[in-house]
């Protein structure tokens, strides 16, 4: 039983560590200090859920309707694409120190909803957590198990990343630190992007 739950948190956390847009925006939220804990839970409690459905069988749905990954792809390419601009755009207005140091503090709708279009509209979420995932809990006897240490592996990622973030924050009242950390976020998106549009 142990074994089981510490093989599904060792996978799930090698999954979930590579810089991608979620994790990015994670950090932003983090440096910010602006609805951390929302934005943890919101990537916890998605990855949970489609983790559970690939155990519970729901990758034969996917792999039988294969149009379900073309549409995230699409809508993905196109929400990180636009995502990248407004980096880029802060990037050389220097918009992100500004908004840190005025203390002005986003709404949190709109910041959830952000949220859920990076966990939602990317493709790379449904192949990872519900169809590799979900196949590989059929290997053990006690797949509820495995499942359990992939959803720790998130929990734990998600809220040390959020949370964590705030020890870099002597690195970022300088305003540079942050023009250079924009750059670096629209350029993860869009190669994402660019990957995304070239598998389609």
């Amino acid at each position: 039983m142990l074994n089981t739950y510490m093989q599904g948190l060792a996978l799930g956390l090698s999954l979930i560590v590579a810089i991608g847009a979620q994790n990015a925006f994670v950090l932003q939220q983090g440096l910010k200090r602006q609805h951390v804990f929302w934005v943890c839970l919101i990537c916890a409690m998605s990855d949970a859920l489609l983790i559970f459905l690939g155990v519970a069988g729901f990758s034969a749905v996917i792999m039988h309707y294969p149009q379900i990954i073309q549409y995230a792809k699409w809508g993905g390419a196109a929400f990180l694409f636009y995502y990248g601009c407004l980096h880029a755009v802060q990037a050389y207005q220097n918009q992100s120190a500004m908004l840190l140091g005025s203390g002005h503090e986003q709404k949190l709708l709109p910041v959830m909803l952000t949220c859920l279009a990076f966990t939602w509209l990317n493709p790379h979420v449904y192949l990872d957590t519900v169809i590799l995932l979900g196949s590989l809990s059929a290997q053990f006897q006690q797949p509820l198990y495995f499942a359990l240490g992939a959803m720790s592996a998130s929990w734990l990622f998600f809220f040390t990343l959020g949370y964590g973030a705030r020890l870099l924050l002597p690195i970022f009242k300088n305003p540079n630190a942050w023009r250079i950390l924009d750059l670096l976020i629209a350029c993860v998106m869009w190669g994402i992007a660019l990957s995304l549009l070239m598998r389609s």
